[in-house]
C-alpha cells in the first residue's frame, strides 16, 4: 500500500507584505565571531569558515513560544544575522555576494549543547544538538533594497530582560561577501536559502518559563518564549 502524504513549505514573514519568502535549506556559519570561539575553547585563527545545517522546518517564527527540547539539560541561545537567498548561483565572487541576498533578518540558533558536545567529543555531527524541531526561531524578513549592505550594526540577545549578548556585525572573522563565496563553491545557493552568519560570545542556558529578545541594527528585533516540554516527552535528559 502507498501513501501519500500532503507537504507545506515552511515559510518566513516579509516585512510590509502579504506574501512569505518559501525556506528550501538553513545553512549555519560555525563559529564566525573570535570572540564566541574562544569562548568555545577554539582557536579562530586556525581555520576557514565551515557550516553545518538545520531542516527548513526548524524555522518558528518571532513571538511563538517553543517547548524546552527532549534529550537535553543545557539548551543555549545564540543570535545571528540571517541572509535570505534570491537567486541561483554557484563559484560566486566575493564582489558579486549581496547581487544574491534578497533579504535580511533576526535570527536564534538555539542549540543542545550537551548533544553537541557529545558530538564533538566523539568525532560525530552536531545534527543532534543544532538541528531539532523548532529550533531556528526567526523574524520577518527585510527587503535587502530597503535595508542596504549589513557589513556593520549592533547585534545584541537578552534573556528576560538582561543582555547576554551585546557585539558588532564588523567583528565577524568571515564577513557576509565571503560566506556567500565560500558557501557557493561547494553548494549551488537557490532562491529560498537561509544563512544563519553565526554569533557572537555570550552564549548562554534558557530554561523554561524565560524569555529570548535580541535585535539587529536596521531590522528590528525578534522574541521567543521557552515553555514546558511537551507531554509524553523527557524535556531535561536523565543523569
Amino acid at each position: 500500500m502507498s501513501f501519500v502524504f500532503p507537504l507545506t513549505t515552511p515559510s518566513v514573514a516579509i516585512v510590509g507584505e502579504s506574501a512569505r519568502f518559501p525556506v528550501r535549506r538553513i545553512f549555519c556559519v560555525g563559529r564566525n565571531y573570535a570572540a564566541h570561539a574562544r569562548e568555545m575553547g577554539k582557536d579562530p585563527d586556525k581555520e576557514p569558515p565551515f557550516f553545518f545545517t538545520k531542516p527548513a522546518d526548524a524555522v518558528v517564527e518571532s513571538g511563538a513560544t517553543i517547548p524546552y527540547p527532549p534529550e537535553t539539560k543545557n539548551l543555549h541561545y545564540e543570535m545571528e544575522l540571517v541572509l535570505a537567498i534570491g537567486r541561483e548561483g554557484t563559484n560566486i565572487e566575493p564582489e558579486r555576494a549581496f547581487d544574491y541576498i534578497w533579504g535580511y533578518c533576526c535570527g536564534i540558533d538555539l542549540t543542545r549543547r550537551d548533544l553537541q558536545g557529545q558530538a564533538k567529543d566523539m568525532g560525530r555531527p552536531w545534527d543532534w544538538g543544532k538541528a531539532f524541531d523548532q529550533s531556528a526561531p526567526v523574524s520577518a524578513i527585510h527587503n535587502a533594497s530597503e535595508v542596504g549592505r549589513l557589513d556593520k550594526g549592533r547585534i545584541w540577545l537578552a534573556v528576560n530582560g538582561k543582555v547576554k549578548q551585546d557585539s558588532d556585525l564588523s567583528l565577524m572573522i568571515w564577513p557576509i561577501a565571503d560566506i556567500i563565496a565560500f558557501l557557493s563553491r561547494s553548494m549551488k545557493i537557490m532562491p529560498g536559502d537561509l544563512v544563519m552568519t553565526g554569533t557572537p560570545e555570550g552564549v548562554g542556558p534558557v530554561v523554561p518559563g524565560d524569555r529570548i529578545t535580541g535585535g539587529i541594527d536596521r531590522l528590528g528585533e525578534i522574541a521567543v518564549n521557552i515553555g514546558a516540554a511537551e507531554a509524553g516527552r523527557i524535556g531535561i535528559a536523565a543523569e
